[in-house]
C-alpha cells in the first residue's frame, strides 16, 4: 500500500492530519523540520508564475522554479503551473518566517514533494502493482493521470479497456479517481507506464453478471457490415444484427439471446435506441483494487478464439 505522502494531489487536503499540520505556525515549522508533505489549494498564479497557496488560515508562496519538476529547465510547459489555480497541490515547507509587522513569510516547494514522491514510486513499485490515480487530462491516444504529488503517467487508449472506445473520454472524465496497474517502471528515464483493463475483470467474470433472456442497456462501439458491436461492460461486448441509423456511442437497449462461454460470444438483439445518457456511465466496476497481479488472462480456459493476456512478471 502506498504511503499518504505519495498519493495523487488532493488526497490529503481534507484529512485531519493535513489540517493539524497546517493549523499553526508551530505546526508548519514542525512539518518543515520533519520533511512532511502537506496540501493546500492554489488561489492565484501571479504574473511571474509564482503560485499563491492557501494552507488553512495561512498563505504561502511556491516560486515558479519550485512549482513543478522540469519547469525551470524548460522540460515542462508553463501550462503545468498556471493550470494549478483552484486545485490542490502537495508541497514541502521550505521556510517559515514571522516578519516584524506580524505577517508570515511562508515559502513552499511543490517540486520537492514531487521529487520525493517519484523517487519513492520508482524504487518501490513493480509491474503488476495496483495503485490509485486521478485523471488530469485526456487526449485521443490515452489518459494522463496523477500517480503521486502531481507526477504524471499515461494509460494508453489500448490499455483502458478490452472493449474498444473511440476516445478516453468515453470511459473517463478529468478529476475522476481510478485504480490502475503498473505496466512497467523505467528508473533511468523516470517513467512509470500504466494499464487499466486488467482491473475490469475477465470475459467470464463479466459474462456471469448477465443472463440469457435479460434486456439490458449497452453502448454501440462498432458498426460493421456483418453486425453491431454493443458494449455491455467495459470488458465485455456482444454482437447484434445490423440495424440502420446506429452510430458509435449510441446507447441502446438489447435483448441477450445467447451467451456461449466456450466461444466467448454473446448474441444480442437491439430493441431500442435510448435518447437519455446513462447517469452511471462513468461508474467503473473494478474486480481488483489492490495488491499485485502476476498474470492476467482475459480469455476463458480452453478458448482458442482469442488469447488476451498480460504477463506482468515478464516486465519486472
Amino acid at each position: 500500500m502506498l504511503k499518504g505522502n505519495f498519493l495523487p494531489e488532493g488526497s490529503l487536503i481534507d484529512t485531519e492530519e493535513n489540517k493539524r499540520n497546517t493549523a499553526t505556525i508551530a505546526a508548519l515549522r514542525l512539518a518543515m523540520e520533519n520533511n512532511i508533505t502537506i496540501e493546500g489549494r492554489v488561489t492565484l498564479c501571479d504574473a511571474a508564475h509564482n503560485l499563491v497557496v492557501k494552507l488553512g488560515k495561512f498563505t504561502g508562496i511556491v516560486p515558479r522554479c519550485d512549482a513543478a519538476i522540469g519547469i525551470d529547465e524548460g522540460m515542462v510547459r508553463e501550462i503545468a503551473v498556471i493550470s494549478r489555480v483552484g486545485k490542490p497541490v502537495a508541497v514541502k515547507v521550505v521556510s517559515v518566517e514571522l516578519l516584524e509587522n506580524g505577517d508570515l513569510n511562508l515559502i513552499l516547494s511543490r517540486k520537492a514533494a514531487q521529487e520525493e514522491s517519484i523517487d519513492y514510486l520508482l524504487h518501490n513499485l513493480k509491474a503488476g502493482d495496483i495503485i490509485p490515480a486521478r485523471i488530469t487530462h485526456l487526449e485521443s491516444f490515452g489518459a494522463f493521470v496523477d500517480i503521486g504529488c502531481g507526477n504524471i503517467s499515461l494509460i494508453g487508449i489500448e490499455n483502458i479497456s478490452v472493449s474498444r472506445i473511440g476516445h478516453p473520454r468515453d470511459r473517463f472524465f478529468v478529476g475522476q479517481e481510478i485504480f490502475a496497474a503498473v505496466l512497467s517502471v523505467n528508473r533511468e528515464e523516470k517513467r512509470i507506464a500504466l494499464t487499466h483493463r486488467e482491473l475490469l475483470g475477465t470475459w467470464q467474470e463479466n459474462a456471469e453478471l448477465f443472463e440469457m433472456g435479460q434486456t439490458v442497456r449497452g453502448v454501440v462501439r462498432g458498426v460493421e457490415d456483418y453486425g453491431v458491436f454493443v458494449e455491455l461492460a467495459p470488458n465485455l461486448s456482444g454482437l447484434a444484427e445490423k440495424k440502420e441509423g446506429l452510430f458509435e456511442g449510441d446507447e441502446v437497449s438489447v435483448f441477450i439471446k445467447n451467451i456461449a462461454y466456450d466461444r466467448m460470444k454473446i448474441k444480442l438483439i437491439i430493441i431500442d435506441v435510448l435518447n437519455d445518457i446513462c447517469e452511471d456511465r462513468y461508474n467503473i466496476n473494478y474486480f481488483i483494487k489492490s495488491g499485485r497481479i502476476d498474470v492476467w488472462r482475459y480469455s476463458p480456459d480452453g478458448c482458442v478464439k482469442k488469447n488476451i493476456y498480460t504477463d506482468f512478471k515478464e516486465m519486472r
